[in-house]
């Protein structure tokens, strides 16, 4: 166990405090809920540079580390379709957390046949998930504040149109393997 796997359990562990935070019968909750995801955010870029930086990088962590973004992405955004309750909001998330399931496949898939080169995150990859935790962070906070909400409307539309693009092309990277025997 090192420092940047603690920080990625920590990932895990603010979900439950996430949560709790987001019902509690309070006028701030939802400034105390887009924190707690801040803290997840940084969190998940500090454990990944840390792990490089001090040569640190584990199997458990590269297994845990994509594990807890997903689940704190996909709850986030359960908590944000709920609060909001409209279309125009839950099919971004769908398409969001569809494409992570889909492309999660993929990868554990292509790991098998040994061919997870073709499937590496990629920087439109990169961008897609600051784009999303962007957009959450800023619908939470858009509960409270109308601008905060417009801004991060945006930012979860053009997510789910980067979540689409970098699905297609892992798909299209991985579509010889599909549909071979080897």
């Amino acid at each position: 166990m090192n420092l940047p796997n603690i920080l990625t359990l920590s990932r895990i562990l603010m979900i439950p405090v996430f949560v709790l935070v987001f019902y509690l019968p309070v006028e701030w909750n939802y400034y105390a809920c887009a924190a707690v995801f801040w803290v997840a955010c940084v969190t998940d870029w500090f454990d990944g540079y840390l792990a490089r930086k001090w040569d640190q990088m584990t199997p458990f962590g590269a297994f845990l580390d994509p594990v807890a973004d997903k689940l704190m992405v996909t709850i986030s955004l359960a908590v944000v379709i709920e609060e909001y309750s409209v279309w125009w909001i839950t099919i971004p998330a769908i398409i969001i957390v569809g494409r992570e399931i889909v492309v999660s496949a993929l990868r554990e898939w292509m790991a098998q046949k040994g061919k997870q080169e073709s499937v590496k995150v990629g920087n439109i990859g990169k961008v897609k998930t600051m784009a999303q935790m962007s957009a959450i962070f800023f619908l939470l906070v858009g509960a409270k504040i109308d601008v905060s909400f417009w801004f991060g409307y945006g930012l979860i539309v053009f997510a789910a149109a980067l979540t689409l693009w970098s699905m297609v092309q892992y798909l299209a990277a991985s579509w010889g393997a599909l549909f071979t025997d080897e």
